[in-house]
């Protein structure tokens, strides 16, 4: 193979000294006159020429640099159809014209017979490139083992066809079960081609028309060698024309079974089990911080899932701890090799940057010697530390795409998240100070839970709360205004631990602060704020004090049960879910908000808005924190919302307490077994079915 790569740049001559000598033979063994009978060659030495023009050829389109670009097929494949298809159909169309214009003596012309050996040109041309662009797709992200097969499939076929030159016809039933099972072969391998997966809607249509222009064309050429083949004055030998009917018809039948691939979309299962092991692979790389792994444990499960994921034939991870020491893993790559990477890298100051090179032999790679085609570098770093690099290698060139590189990418980032968070748990439990602090915190939080619910002849309310850790940033509260009015607030604060129950403490406070009667108000209406502009002043009173990248998400509710309805305002917080008795039916409020803290000027009053509701005697009204939804259960899918508003198409007849535990039920089943990622807290209103008296 060696010796192929080094006389590969004399290949491209040689094939167009070997079709010249083709051209002169065959107008020579056509066209004996032209020597006066002085030489005349024979037929062998023709097929002779043609065979050797054929393996040059091909030779040249095998040990080519890899054509395809990262996921750009129908950029492989219109080069095709535009390059070789289009002149090599311009060419056989000219000599179908001439043919059928002229009369039959004409048909042994010199003419006829250069456009003849120009047109077998082009086809081997166009044949030779369709081959192995075929060749490209077939094993895009796939298998040494169908690396393998198809070079076997590669070399029987050629040796098929080329023998197909000697005068020798093999028994009907021998060469039958051979093309079956070449064909068949050729099909097995068509059928495990993954690219079709990756392509759009608009991306698979232009592709299917790429596949039917090149059918079309091998379609041209069988038709275009029968013709020839009768021709009785173009006495090129008769094997010749058989040889050539051959190729054109196995190019066909595998363009046809490629058609049928991406029109069936056959191999997408096994690209989703790809994507599921990725998924899979992020899933437990999150879940170790949750399970209290060193930072070597998580290390090692990036590296792992990293090699998994792409694929990678070789690897190393770098990573450089506290006091200049180092930690290293290795897969199928020595220390020294891994080095001379690194050290390359630096040297054109890409040592810590993303970096795919598919073409490592092509590149200043190639002084290193490395067995290897394909490399791609991804650094461990965040915002304020470098922590290493990662490199993954592949056998052969092309080998990775910017999928890879996304991917890889966003497993970088999650084990530096992870590092961090154990660096900062770690500094955590190792401060009494923060523990005290801790416990503090969390007394301040539990005495800021309402103890005592509202009690009223018009409604029933029921609640829970629960924190994920030991100090969440869940909050409710209730306030009594004047004229049977109750003012429902609830809330999350970003983040947890101590800044979070700080933050809780002064939303409560700007809450009973805001809601207190004003006594400047011109009228009823502006004694106390309409919810809307409740959100607008707690923005601006938060807007002092909150850091930079915290906010609040607040919903706030104004029950008139007086005036039987409501008016809310929703600051960025989870959709309320509301039973209406009248229509029988449970939805979402779906209004717009703003969370608290994001806008921090004059301008945020037109991100909340005021929404009014009456409501009836047996509605129910459910208001929780992100925690209920976003729950999640052994396959780590979450709850959700349509999950939720079933429990209450299920529930609704019951009262405010049983709604509650119907809800809590099916959630604590469903996150069986599952660590609270988030704060859960549940709010249920209902509407008493027999109302008092207005007026009483």
């Amino acid at each position: 193979m060696s010796f192929v790569r080094k006389i590969h740049p004399f290949l491209l001559p040689f094939s167009v000294l070997s079709w010249l000598a083709l051209l002169t033979g065959t107008l020579l063994y056509v066209h004996p006159a032209l020597t006066e009978g002085r030489f005349m060659p024979s037929g062998w030495m023709v097929l002779a020429l043609l065979a050797l023009f054929t393996v040059a050829l091909f030779l040249r389109e095998r040990y080519r640099p890899e054509r395809l670009r990262g996921i750009d097929f129908n950029r492989l494949m219109g080069r095709l159809v535009r390059g070789p298809g289009l002149l090599a159909a311009a060419g056989v169309g000219l000599h179908l014209v001439l043919y059928y214009v002229q009369p039959p003596p004409a048909t042994g012309s010199l003419l006829l017979t250069g456009i003849y050996l120009s047109n077998v040109g082009l086809f081997m041309v166009l044949l030779a490139r369709t081959t192995y662009a075929w060749r490209s797709l077939v094993l895009f992200h796939n298998t040494d083992r169908l690396r393998q097969h198809w070079t076997w499939f590669e070399v029987l076929l050629g040796a098929t066809l080329l023998l197909h030159l000697l005068p020798w016809t093999p028994p009907l039933g021998l060469a039958t079960a051979l093309f079956g099972a070449l064909g068949a072969f050729g099909a097995y391998l068509s059928g495990r081609q993954k690219w079709v997966a990756y392509l759009s809607r608009r991306q698979k249509l232009e592709v299917l028309l790429l596949q039917l222009a090149i059918i079309a064309v091998m379609a041209l050429f069988v038709f275009y060698f029968q013709r020839t083949q009768n021709t009785l004055r173009l006495l090129v030998p008769p094997t010749q024309s058989a040889f050539l009917l051959l190729c054109a018809f196995f190019a066909g039948f595998y363009a046809l079974v490629g058609l049928l691939v991406t029109l069936l979309h056959l191999p997408t299962a096994g690209v989703f089990e790809q994507k599921r092991e990725e998924i899979l692979s992020m899933q437990r790389l999150t879940q170790l911080i949750q399970r209290g792994q060193t930072a070597a444990e998580v290390y090692r499960m990036f590296f792992e899932s990293a090699i998994q994921t792409v694929g990678a034939d070789a690897a190393w991870l770098l990573v450089e701890e506290q006091e200049k020491n180092y930690l290293e893993h290795h897969h199928h790559l020595t220390p020294e090799q891994g080095n001379a990477i690194r050290l390359l890298l630096a040297d054109y100051n890409l040592s810590n940057i993303e970096y795919l090179n598919n073409d490592l032999a092509g590149s200043s790679f190639r002084q290193l010697n490395l067995p290897y085609g394909s490399l791609m570098v991804m650094p461990l770093q965040s915002s304020k530390q470098q922590y290493g690099n990662i490199y993954v290698l592949k056998q052969y060139a092309q080998a990775f795409d910017r999928e890879n590189l996304s991917i890889l990418q966003t497993f970088a980032s999650q084990t530096v998240l992870s590092i961090e968070n154990l660096q900062l748990i770690q500094a955590s439990l190792n401060t009494q100070r923060v523990q005290d602090e801790l416990k503090i915190a969390s007394a301040v939080q539990e005495s800021l839970i309402p103890k005592n619910l509202p009690i009223d002849n018009w409604f029933e309310i029921s609640s829970h709360a629960v924190s994920a850790t030991e100090v969440g940033g869940d909050f409710y509260d209730f306030l009594h205004l004047p004229g049977r009015r109750l003012a429902v607030l609830i809330g999350d604060v970003s983040g947890k631990g101590v800044t979070a129950a700080f933050h809780v403490a002064q939303m409560k406070g700007i809450f009973h602060a805001l809601m207190q009667e004003n006594p400047l108000a011109r009228n009823e209406r502006e004694k106390f704020p309409v919810p809307s502009k409740f959100m607008a002043q707690a923005n601006d009173a938060l807007a002092r004090c909150l850091e930079k990248s915290a906010f609040i998400t607040a919903s706030l509710y104004i029950i008139d049960y007086e005036h039987g309805g409501f008016v809310f305002a929703r600051a960025g917080h989870c959709h309320t879910l509301y039973y209406h008795s009248i229509k029988e039916e449970v939805s979402y409020f779906r209004t717009t908000g703003l969370g608290l803290g994001i806008i921090r000027n004059d301008g945020y009053e037109k991100h909340i808005k005021n929404q009014f509701y009456d409501y009836n005697p047996g509605d129910v009204m459910v208001i929780y924190t992100d925690g209920i939804v976003e729950a999640r259960d052994a396959a780590q899918d979450e709850y959700g919302e349509d999950r939720l508003l079933r429990m209450l198409e299920q529930s609704f007849y019951l009262d405010a307490d049983q709604i509650k535990e119907y809800m809590l039920a099916d959630l604590n089943e469903f996150s069986k077994g599952q660590p609270m990622h988030d704060d859960q807290t549940l709010l249920v209103i209902k509407f008493k079915a027999a109302q008092p008296e207005a007026g009483l």
